[in-house]
């Protein structure tokens, strides 16, 4: 009977060390801003598939869908960092309400120009930008609130939380934006659609209106006054250039995600090679799957000391895995191929992120997170004008597999250049916090 009581225990450690950690759940702030923010993740994931697939409609012609990217980045760009700035110098609270309310507004207006069937791929480019606004204010201030309101050593466990549910969202709403789309077509497609992103994102406003108050914490004796303004984003580029290694993992972020991202390409791929229909569901859907599965077996990445060499490894996995997704002719061989490269980029993700908040000062957070912002949301975004640019000159294979390949490698050229990152240990929260 001990024998058989020491193989459960022992059976039970094991699942414990792999499964994900649900212990930030019990924190109710925390649990109201998760449920909140992956009901309205959900919601978002059918205007991400709506959007391409109206401009694809509409102009036949990947180019365009590459420049819904632009059309997103350009306000990332200036409004994430602005964003971070405010979310350091104002209630984190009434910043994420704001801005939630600027990206309902936003996802209204495209609602109404489906119904009104007005066919203006510019009005949709439009629409994404002010989409993109609301994003780029809320959430630095989203981010940048978690160590506040979760003890320090949950960090890691509630970001890995965040990507999971966040993934398990973008994995279950393009599949059913392309059920939808596969039904009842495009026209009638179009509206359901942005009415369920609608309907779906107010949750996220309920989960602001109901959190603490979370104004800046007083400020350390000798950090000096915060500023707002272009010089509150020069200050926290000034912070993030005596901090490489964080530097260096932005860096390889953008190298992954701007090389090697090809969701440009999967409306013209899912019609010319898998036959359109659900295919361009499942294309959206393939790297979040991957990203569940590797979130919900995480338990593992917060044991990981060599964070550093685990963040290239990860990366160049993720860009190994999307050229070989490019090479297959077997819709179901591209999409599990696709969801390797999804847990390789969960992996990534939740290294990245839980370094940059344990690291940082909270009156840097927000500053810090604004840079996140530009550079999680808008590498993708810059990938898909990458994708597109090159699918509009050299094929839609040749963007696809070169993009994968280029990012594999020049992820690698970067860690021998710059060991500092590969040479990156973590040690105990308390040590890595920096006053």
């Amino acid at each position: 009977m001990k024998a058989e009581a020491g193989v459960k225990e022992a059976r039970s450690g094991a699942g414990r060390r792999w499964a994900i950690d649900l212990r930030p759940l019990r924190v109710p702030a925390y649990r109201r801003l998760w449920t909140g923010n992956s009901v309205a993740m959900f919601g978002f994931q059918f205007t991400a598939v709506a959007v391409p697939v109206e401009m694809y409609a509409l102009t036949r012609d990947s180019f365009w869908v590459g420049l819904i990217g632009v059309a997103a980045f350009l306000p990332l760009l200036v409004f994430g960092l602005w964003g971070g700035v405010i979310a350091d110098v104002r209630d984190r609270r009434q910043v994420l309400l704001a801005g939630s309310l600027l990206l309902w507004a936003a996802t209204l207006g495209l609602l109404v120009q489906a119904l009104l069937g007005v066919r203006s791929p510019v009005l949709l480019l439009a629409l994404v930008a002010v989409q993109s606004v609301g994003f780029a204010i809320a959430s630095p201030a989203r981010s940048a609130m978690l160590p506040r309101l979760v003890p320090l050593d949950l960090v890691p466990a509630a970001s890995t939380l965040n990507y999971t549910t966040n993934t398990a969202a973008t994995v279950t709403g393009p599949m059913v934006a392309g059920l939808i789309f596969g039904i009842w077509g495009t026209d009638t497609g179009l509206p359901i659609a942005y009415a369920a992103d609608a309907l779906l994102l107010t949750a996220l406003i309920w989960a602001a209106r109901g959190l603490p108050a979370l104004p800046p914490e007083p400020d350390p004796a000798g950090a000096g006054p915060r500023r707002r303004g272009l010089t509150g984003v020069v200050d926290g580029f000034r912070y993030l250039a005596t901090t490489p290694v964080l530097l260096l993992s932005f860096g390889i972020d953008l190298i992954a995600m701007i090389l090697a991202m090809p969701r440009a390409l999967f409306p013209e791929i899912a019609e010319e090679r898998f036959g359109g229909g659900a295919a361009v569901g499942w294309l959206f859907s393939a790297i979040a799957i991957g990203a569940l599965l590797g979130g919900l077996t995480s338990g593992w990445i917060g044991r990981i000391r060599r964070q550093g060499l685990a963040l290239v490894v990860a990366v160049v996995g993720w860009g190994v895995a999307v050229a070989a997704a490019g090479l297959a002719g077997n819709l179901w061989l591209a999409v599990g191929l696709l969801a390797v490269a999804g847990a390789a980029d969960l992996v990534s993700a939740v290294l990245r992120q839980s370094m940059l908040l344990v690291y940082a000062p909270d009156r840097m957070r927000g500053r810090l997170q604004g840079v996140n912002t530009v550079v999680v949301a808008g590498g993708p975004r810059l990938g898909d004008l990458r994708a597109g640019t090159m699918a509009a000159g050299l094929g839609s294979g040749v963007a696809w597999i070169g993009g994968g390949l280029a990012a594999a490698v020049l992820a690698v050229l970067l860690a021998v250049s710059f060991p500092a990152l590969v040479r990156y240990r973590t040690t105990s929260t308390d040590d890595t916090r920096q006053p």
